[in-house]
């Protein structure tokens, strides 16, 4: 389990400035809309106990210079459960965030929603839900941080529901609470880590280091207008072209050949990673973040040369929508013998995957950047690419389908490989004089 702290523990601990929001509250009848026996009493108690009058605290802060709208929730006070009121104090962090067009930051600890209040209660959430909405439509970002605990609605709305979502280590995290789950429940599916690996949180960040991250996501998330598209990244690679397509093959393949991280390293001085799908499951072979190149912050999806996985195209997808939303042109860098083909893959929903990282990439209406920088392996790779925008290195190749499957496809004999992958005419050169790419860099 976490370190619990309070709710102005936690704003203290990301915050360099605050300013608590006032929020005007209507006629509340002393045991609520249920006439609830002792909800009265033991509201007084939670007040005198933490100070607070309701579960939640918003207002106007800086983290580290970089301004936004800051809630926190106050566990102490029943728990942390959304009623009425609480509502009403989200309702008016969101607005704010819409007037100042400002990004929303969540630190969340709750334990859902208040039993006292029934349905009125349960119902805050479809009213944070539709709050959600429009900070989205606006184009301003909502970060989460995870306390302990963040279950229920809470987790499902505000948690679940933000762009970025970090969590505290040893956190509690899930739609059930520890008193409502199964007995059997296995309680690392319960936790940060088991949410990180699950891919349902970007990452865990220690209390410590709280304020710098966030002051970075809010840098990437919140810059200025763009000039333009994300310039081409300089290549690493050899600079002579392949004679023939073969040798473009086995090139692209080298396990000596730059791979992404060495790009992104290179271009970006700082960056910050997306992870996870949001549906069960993490690629390590895409590479998904924001970063600032020459001081103007960018989105990145890149394959690192292995078989892409349905996770790994819902991940850039969700990054390239975000990207989209935020007005954040995207970088993407292409590396992969083409899309997991195995019995896993497919249960998962590879062909559905793979269709909305199309849909998601055909779609942006911010402009996309391709450099291929080894194997473009078929549809796998072509998911990630700029239909306009594209350059490939002297050291990639790009195919319809990889030589040696051609080969056998046709019935050809092994020794034909070397000359099906000339004819599939997949070498850097090729590739720009069939119009599919701008040029060769490194050439």
């Amino acid at each position: 389990m976490s370190e619990r702290m309070s709710a102005r523990q936690a704003i203290t601990a990301v915050a360099t400035t605050f300013e608590e929001l006032e929020v005007a509250e209507g006629d509340f009848p002393e045991n609520g809309p249920l006439a609830w026996s002792g909800y009265g009493a033991s509201r007084a108690r939670a007040t005198e106990r933490t100070g607070e009058k309701e579960s939640v605290i918003c207002g106007t802060a800086t983290v580290e210079g970089r301004p936004c709208v800051l809630l926190s929730f106050e566990f102490g006070f029943l728990g942390g459960s959304l009623g009425q009121r609480t509502g009403d104090r989200l309702e008016a962090a969101y607005e704010r965030a819409r007037e100042r067009r400002l990004p929303l930051v969540s630190l969340i600890a709750t334990g859902g929603s208040r039993m006292q209040e029934g349905m009125l209660a349960l119902t805050q959430l479809q009213r944070v839900a539709r709050q959600s909405a429009l900070l989205r439509e606006a184009g301003l970002p909502q970060i989460a941080v995870l306390r302990d605990p963040t279950t229920g609605g809470g987790w499902a709305t505000l948690g679940a529901g933000a762009d970025v979502i970090l969590a505290l280590p040893g956190a509690q995290i899930g739609f059930a609470g520890s008193r409502v789950r199964p007995a059997d429940a296995d309680p690392a599916a319960y936790g940060a880590e088991g949410q990180l690996a699950a891919g349902q949180i970007d990452a865990i960040v220690r209390k410590q280091d709280l304020r710098a991250v966030l002051a970075g996501w809010l840098t990437l998330l919140t810059g200025a207008d763009h000039p333009g598209p994300a310039p081409v990244p300089a290549a690493f690679g050899t600079s002579a072209l392949p004679a023939d397509g073969w040798e473009a093959v086995t090139r692209a393949r080298s396990t000596q050949r730059p791979r992404a991280e060495s790009y992104l390293d290179a271009y970006f001085p700082h960056r910050q990673a997306l992870s996870g799908d949001r549906c069960g499951g993490v690629d390590p072979g895409m590479l998904c973040g924001f970063g600032l190149h020459e001081g103007i912050a960018y989105a990145y999806a890149a394959q690192t040369g292995t078989a892409t996985t349905p996770a790994g195209y819902r991940t850039a997808a969700r990054l390239i929508r975000l990207a989209d939303r935020l007005g954040i042109p995207v970088l993407t860098l292409v590396d992969t013998p083409g899309a997991a083909n195995d019995a896993a893959a497919e249960r998962a929903g590879q062909g559905a995957a793979i269709a909305d990282a199309f849909a998601a990439l055909a779609s942006a209406r911010v402009p996309v950047t391709t450099l291929v920088i080894g194997e473009g392996g078929s549809g796998g790779a072509l998911a990630l690419t700029s239909p306009d925008r594209t350059w490939v290195t002297a050291d990639s190749y790009f195919s319809v389908i990889a030589p040696e499957l051609a080969a056998a496809i046709l019935k050809r004999p092994e020794s034909e490989v070397r000359s099906t992958a000339s004819q599939l005419r997949l070498r850097p050169q090729d590739l720009v004089e069939l119009g599919v790419a701008r040029g060769v860099l490194g050439a």
